[in-house]
């Protein structure tokens, strides 16, 4: 009798980013403030993609720093509509992060529920329990 095949386990760094991650987004959701909410979402599904290079990506020197959203398709192509999408909310990240009203409520809630969505699926792809990630924040 075979044993059936596990996914190697993934590094400890990997795994702090995505428990970083899920604690970001919990903050998030205990945020009523849109522009912070914003935010936190958004650092929140930038700790997940980080997790994903943590995990995936060799190190290469190229003497210049790039996005996480530049590398992330290069290591996970299936994931490059998420790198496009939130490299696209980085510039409102910031503005939110320097208390500029520029965020409304509704597009606050919806990066949040976005941020949530690409946690459970970059959990996925590293085939970790996005609930026990979850679980260990509480």
């Amino acid at each position: 009798m075979t044993a059936a095949p596990t996914s190697p386990p993934i590094p400890y760094q990997a795994r702090e980013l995505l428990g970083s991650s899920a604690r970001g987004l919990l903050e998030a959701y205990a945020t009523p403030e849109p522009g912070r909410r914003y935010a936190t979402a958004h650092l929140a599904a930038l700790r997940a993609a980080a997790a994903v290079l943590a995990a995936r990506a060799h190190p290469v020197r190229q003497g210049r720093i790039r996005s996480v959203w530049v590398l992330l398709p290069g290591v996970a192509p299936q994931l490059e509509e998420w790198a496009t999408f939130f490299a696209a909310g980085a510039a409102k990240r910031a503005a939110a992060e320097a208390g500029l009203p520029v965020i409304p409520q509704r597009e606050a809630d919806d990066l949040l529920r976005d941020a949530e969505t690409f946690l459970v699926q970059v959990a996925a792809l590293l085939g970790v329990d996005q609930q026990a990630i979850l679980g260990e924040q509480g």
